[in-house]
């Protein structure tokens, strides 16, 4: 796939894409598959001389790939607007060009965040009224590996407080031991969907539980709700809807059947529906976990901003990669750092 960059015209607007693909340090193995990379598409929305910065990450299970999103991306117009504050409206036309196409959708939503952000001279946490100094610890994501590379990648993991293991095969157990060999830290347990009946589900949840776990993310498949929606009602720990949840209209729906959700900006088309998400789910009185997909730290310093008013945080997508191009959110002594700066907060490395 070329590196080429498309330069685009729209009225008041330009807009910059181009293809690029993120390098694992590790191959990355959940319960539906292994990966060593990960296509992204990089956006810039220029308005009046002014640069916001986008992506679209798009892991396979998302339907999304580098020729979906461009052609996606060649099909935005903005010329009928003229004001990159009429931000309901220019992300309502680009929802309604196509249907799903999320991942490309958040290329432009947080490109126009940040844009704005640049504008008013201030980070999209400051703009929501959220405290930065209240952002969580993130955890740090070990992938389902052979006990030599787990307890490597435990060690490698050392200035995390809280670690996010990858189960749903028949090496959970395994997973756990090994890790438990090296470190007594809090877990949280990410099945991907990997096991199939709810009493396995709840055997594995009080395994869990008496091992230091203390949430699990979609346990069962989503399609299977009175299963999930049963072991939530019966699991000792709180179930997190992941795969189940994508956009604002789904988290009406996981209401009762989990504690709570995970947003992914590559999931719900960018930051405007993620922080409108967030507030119904703590209308309803569920948890909120903040996710990210395998992405540079554009994407994740633009969900990071969100990080203050979250239960949990998984924002390590940058950290497992060995190409990023940007320096934005840091994680120090295991805890979102919030960058000082306008928009999302980042810095090229490479222009």
């Amino acid at each position: 796939m070329t590196s080429q960059t498309t330069v685009r015209k729209s009225g008041k607007f330009t807009l910059r894409y181009r293809p690029y693909t993120l390098e694992l340090k590790h191959v990355f193995t959940i319960a539906s598959g292994s990966r060593s990379t990960t296509p992204v598409v990089l956006t810039e929305l220029e308005f009046d001389g002014v640069v916001g910065y986008g992506e679209a990450s798009m892991p396979p299970y998302l339907g999304e790939s580098h020729e979906s999103v461009l052609a996606f991306l060649n099909k935005v117009n903005l010329s009928g607007f003229d004001n990159p504050f009429l931000t309901a409206d220019i992300l309502a036309y680009v929802d309604s060009i196509a249907p799903k196409n999320t991942a490309a959708k958040a290329a432009i939503d947080i490109a126009l965040h940040d844009l704005l952000g640049k504008i008013m001279n201030h980070p999209w946490h400051r703009i929501w009224g959220y405290d930065a100094l209240k952002a969580p610890k993130t955890s740090f994501t070990i992938g389902i590996d052979m006990p030599e590379v787990v307890r490597q990648k435990v060690h490698e993991a050392g200035s995390y407080k809280i670690l996010k293991v990858k189960l749903g095969l028949d090496t959970d157990k395994m997973m756990i031991d090994t890790i438990r060999e090296v470190t007594d830290k809090p877990l949280c347990a990410d099945v991907n969907q990997g096991w199939k009946t709810r009493e396995v589900a709840l055997e594995m949840a009080h395994w869990l539980a008496e091992r230091g776990v203390v949430f699990l993310e979609q346990p069962m498949p989503k399609e299977q709700v009175d299963d999930n929606a049963w072991l939530t009602e019966n699991s000792p720990i709180p179930t997190v809807a992941d795969e189940a949840v994508q956009r604002l209209e789904d988290v009406r729906r996981a209401h009762g059947v989990y504690h709570g959700i995970n947003i992914k900006l590559m999931k719900c088309t960018g930051m405007r529906e993620a922080h409108k998400m967030a507030e119904l789910a703590r209308a309803l009185d569920m948890k909120v976990m903040l996710g990210c997909m395998t992405e540079t730290s554009c994407a994740i310093s633009a969900a990071a901003q969100l990080s203050p008013v979250v239960d949990w945080a998984d924002l390590d997508g940058a950290l497992l990669i060995g190409n990023d191009l940007y320096r934005g959110m840091e994680v120090i002594d295991g805890k979102v750092a919030l960058p000082n700066a306008p928009g999302i907060g980042i810095t090229p490395y490479i222009t």
